[in-house]
């Protein structure tokens, strides 16, 4: 039988528990700032931690940005074929790099490759009880395991989201200038004039960054927080991702909002 009690007793729990781990996830943050002198003091942690987040995802990045730029040169041809525009197909492609596809495009795929495999480290650190092990040897984990991971990804994601425009560039050249045969100068004539670096560079910069701090804490801290078995981990891997996807979609409707808002 249907219990309108038990069912508010859920809502309720479910509610606390999600206020609690927003709680404990700032408190995670703040804890990740106060070491991060420490971690950037041992410097080759950092450093490690990009070549993992970074140089590890070029690959992905690289021919993933490659192919969306040829998509958008094909999908942008047609429709401004129909308006006598093809000239404009530079601007069009360069800005829906810059100003959207690129950072979105390369959270997500960031989060995927590198969110994913922070979280199942930390995880697995946690199940072995490798954290627990530093805590008795005086060594704070959040110092030598977590800020580096977060740094790591806070500094790789800017730099993956703009070799991923770069690319988009370069795949829309590819299909509209060589392929079809957009007059090249046009191309990037256009592109110069319309793209605006305060407006569309800076901005999707500014995305891209937001977009690493967000993603980076969710991994680190979903690992650090995850249940000490196999199970737990395989979860924590997947919140990381599902809600790393949702913070970006997110975070780019609201950053958005306020550019728009800025330049009218």
């Amino acid at each position: 039988m249907f219990n309108p009690l038990s069912l508010i007793r859920k809502l309720g729990h479910a509610t606390v528990d999600r206020i609690w781990r927003l709680g404990f996830a700032t408190r995670f943050l703040f804890a990740i700032l106060k070491y991060s002198a420490t971690s950037f003091r041992r410097l080759p942690l950092t450093l490690r931690e990009i070549y993992f987040s970074g140089v590890l995802s070029l690959l992905i990045i690289v021919v993933s940005g490659l192919f969306v730029g040829m998509v958008l040169g094909l999908q942008g041809y047609e429709t401004l074929q129909r308006y006598g525009s093809t000239e404009a197909l530079g601007i069009l492609v360069a800005l829906s790099l810059t100003r959207e596809l690129g950072p979105v495009v390369a959270g997500l795929l960031f989060a995927s490759r590198a969110g994913s495999s922070v979280t199942a480290e930390i995880g697995l650190m946690k199940s072995t009880e490798q954290l627990k092990a530093m805590d008795m040897m005086a060594v704070d984990p959040i110092a030598r395991v977590v800020a580096p991971r977060f740094w790591g990804g806070v500094i790789s994601m800017p730099l993956l989201a703009a070799l991923f425009s770069a690319m988009g560039v370069m795949g829309g050249w590819l299909v509209g200038v060589v392929f079809i045969g957009v007059d090249e100068g046009a191309f990037w004539a256009q592109m110069q004039a319309g793209v605006d670096f305060r407006y569309d560079i800076v901005n999707g910069v500014i995305k891209s960054f937001v977009f690493g701090v967000a993603v980076s804490l969710i991994a680190v801290f979903e690992g650090y927080d995850s249940a000490p078995t196999a199970e737990g981990v395989s979860r924590a891997i997947t919140r990381t991702v599902v809600t790393s996807a949702l913070a970006i979609l997110a975070l780019d409707f609201v950053l958005t909002s306020f550019m728009f808002r800025g330049t009218s």
